[in-house]
């Protein structure tokens, strides 16, 4: 369940932007899914895995790692593994040591906790993500979105959004960071809504 009120987002995101709104209504019903059957963990060791590859291949990986432990991954679990078993699903040298590396740091306390998360700002829970290896802005922005369920994020590295967005907006390029940066002022409160419909322009 949305920690907010969809209905809101998307009459406030047709009100301030009319093109977004067409948007809105070409993709209709706003289906994003918030993965609370998932530690934070888990969620940040899906991200590294979708990291620079395709959904097909970052689910073919995931599904093969899930299956590794049973049902799904926790940190004692992968640091009981060896490199060699996290490569044979498919995980780069680099992922590998990455996930390795967000297992050590669960088990030496120095991942927060959801409850001290959930008081976090987004600015620092992204400040707090980014110092473990393999964790970048974009990696704590989907945890954001998708674990967390903040209302208010817009991932302008993005490729897919990027993509979105000359689409939605008729661009013949792509828009820069910073100007999607700029443009996106205007749907605040709401550019985690605004982000997904972005993402979705991209299945029309």
């Amino acid at each position: 369940m949305l920690p907010y009120d969809a209905d809101e987002a998307i009459d406030a995101l047709c009100a301030s932007d009319p093109t977004l709104g067409r948007l809105i209504e070409q993709v209709g019903s706003f289906k994003l899914a918030i993965s609370t059957d998932w530690t934070l963990f888990q969620h940040l060791v899906h991200s590294v895995i979708f990291q620079q590859i395709s959904k097909h291949a970052g689910l073919a990986i995931q599904t093969r790692l899930w299956n590794l432990y049973g049902d799904s991954p926790t940190p004692a679990r992968i640091a009981q593994s060896s490199a060699d078993a996290l490569r044979s699903v498919g995980l780069s040298r680099t992922k590998v040591a990455a996930i390795q590396g967000l297992a050590g740091s669960c088990l030496e306390g120095k991942m927060p906790a959801r409850t001290a998360i959930d008081k976090m700002t987004d600015a620092d829970i992204v400040s707090t993500l980014t110092t473990h290896r393999g964790i970048g802005p974009w990696t704590a922005q989907m945890v954001l979105i998708f674990h967390l369920g903040r209302p208010d994020v817009l991932p302008v590295t993005d490729l897919g959004i990027r993509r979105g967005f000359k689409i939605a907006f008729a661009r013949d390029m792509l828009p820069s960071t910073r100007e999607l940066a700029e443009y996106g002022t205007r749907w605040r409160p709401w550019r985690s809504v605004a982000s997904w419909y972005l993402w979705r322009a991209n299945d029309l």
